[in-house]
C-alpha cells in the first residue's frame, strides 16, 4: 500500500522558511487547486455573463524540508504554478483544551511550471536560465 498525492496548482502566497532547533529547514506554502463547479444534476456550471465554467477552489498546505524547502524559497512565489508530489500526512494537537486536526502534503517533489523570482545569487549560482520547460506559455 502507498500514500502517494499529485497536486498541480498555484501558489497561494510566497512561501515561509523557519528553522528547527536540530537545524531543519522546514518550508511551507499554500496552494490552490481547482475544479468544475457542478450542479445538482453534475452537469458543469458556466457564468451566465461570460460563458467561462465556475470553479471550486480547495487550499492545500504544503511542506518542504531542508534542501527542497530552500529551493522552493528562493524561487517559487505568489500565484507561481507548480506540481508537488507527496503524501498526505494527518495530525492532531490540542490548543485552550480543544483538540484539533491538521492535513498536510509532505512533499518529496515540487516542479516549477510558471517562471518564479530568481534567487539572490541569480539561478542558484548555476548561471543561465532555470529548467524550465520552454514550451510551456508564458
Amino acid at each position: 500500500m502507498t500514500n502517494t498525492v499529485l497536486l498541480v496548482g498555484n501558489l497561494g502566497a510566497d512561501p515561509e522558511t523557519r528553522s528547527t532547533r536540530g537545524d531543519t529547514r522546514i518550508t511551507n506554502f499554500s496552494l490552490g487547486t481547482s475544479r468544475p463547479k457542478r450542479d445538482s444534476e453534475g452537469k458543469v456550471m458556466k457564468d451566465p455573463s461570460t460563458g467561462y465554467t465556475l470553479k471550486d477552489t480547495e487550499w492545500h498546505r504544503v511542506t518542504c524540508f531542508n534542501g527542497l524547502g530552500k529551493t522552493v524559497e528562493q524561487y517559487a512565489t505568489k500565484g507561481m504554478m507548480v506540481s508537488v508530489r507527496g503524501r498526505i500526512h494527518y495530525s492532531q494537537y490540542e490548543k485552550d483544551g480543544i483538540t484539533r486536526y491538521a492535513t498536510e502534503i509532505i512533499a518529496e517533489d515540487v516542479q516549477f511550471l510558471s517562471r518564479g523570482r530568481q534567487g539572490s545569487d541569480q539561478n542558484g549560482g548555476r548561471g543561465g536560465q532555470l529548467d524550465l520547460d520552454d514550451d510551456i506559455p508564458f
